[in-house]
């Protein structure tokens, strides 16, 4: 089996790193950072959205696992004491794969120019720095409102722990096909008004904002801003890839929100 490890690059994560390299290369797996089966990522769930991205075009072939130098994440579930379990796990035993869905992402530009197209593990964030973002909303293909207000964010299951939840959006199980809607500071009055809630789309459906007026935005994909102008719309929909999570025990996903957000009293 081929693997890459991604560090933080604290040295915390790069001490960690060294010693994963020397122990599964004694193990006869091989260190490969162009064509791995297993990328290792070490330090939080920052550094796994970053390995993420630096694999994205080859989610069909790797999978991740995430080994914590900080905080407990969502994604790095493995701690630095567990190394040597952790070590012979991934040399010893065949991992399982477990899949979940991401968030497509297609710019398409008014001049008739090619269309980007990104896929994020969280979410995709659109704000601009020329006061409020005024789009259409359209859902499956019909005005659904004109939004006004601080930007929107497009979340995946997976992703709604993070920015979503700070928005006051619903935290979904990852396994769920769907894509989550927050809005930022939506303006609310007797001239405008949009729904004021978040939305929770199928995988089947699709959304689509179109600006109203020409500005510059601000595109966020998880940890990757990007700068756009003359926008004719941006589509959002479940995206056909997934990202594949290496499993060597239980990750029971509403065991780590209850730690992660509620205090258990009775401990």
């Amino acid at each position: 089996m081929k693997f890459a490890i991604l560090s933080k690059g604290d040295d915390k994560s790069n001490n960690l790193c060294a010693k994963i390299k020397s122990y599964l290369t004694e193990f006869e797996l091989e260190y490969n950072e162009e064509v791995p089966d297993l990328v290792i990522s070490v330090g939080g769930d920052g550094t796994l959205l970053e390995a993420f991205h630096q694999y994205v075009h080859r989610l069909d072939q790797t999978a991740f696992i995430g080994i914590h130098t900080g905080h407990l994440g969502f994604y790095a579930d493995w701690m630095p004491s567990e190394l040597e379990k952790l070590i012979i796990e991934i040399a010893k035993t065949p991992f399982q794969v477990v899949e979940y869905p991401l968030l497509e992402v297609i710019i398409r530009p008014k001049n008739g120019g090619e269309e980007s197209r990104y896929l994020a593990l969280n979410e995709c964030t659109i704000k601009t720095s020329e006061g409020s973002v005024v789009f259409d909303v359209e859902i499956k293909g019909d005005h659904f409102e004109t939004f006004r207000g601080d930007g929107l964010c497009i979340s995946t299951p997976s992703g709604s722990t993070a920015y979503n939840k700070a928005l006051g959006g619903a935290i979904l199980h990852p396994s769920l096909e769907a894509i989550q809607i927050a809005e930022m500071a939506s303006i609310n009055n007797r001239v405008f008004r949009t729904i004021g809630s978040p939305l929770i789309l199928p995988g089947h459906h699709t959304c689509l904002l179109k600006p109203l007026h020409d500005k510059s935005f601000m595109i966020t994909v998880d940890h990757i801003t990007h700068t756009y102008k003359d926008v004719k719309s941006i589509q959002f929909r479940v995206g056909k890839e997934k990202v594949r999570f290496a499993r060597f025990r239980p990750f029971p996903f509403w065991k780590r929100v209850r730690d992660s957000f509620v205090a258990d009293d009775r401990e």
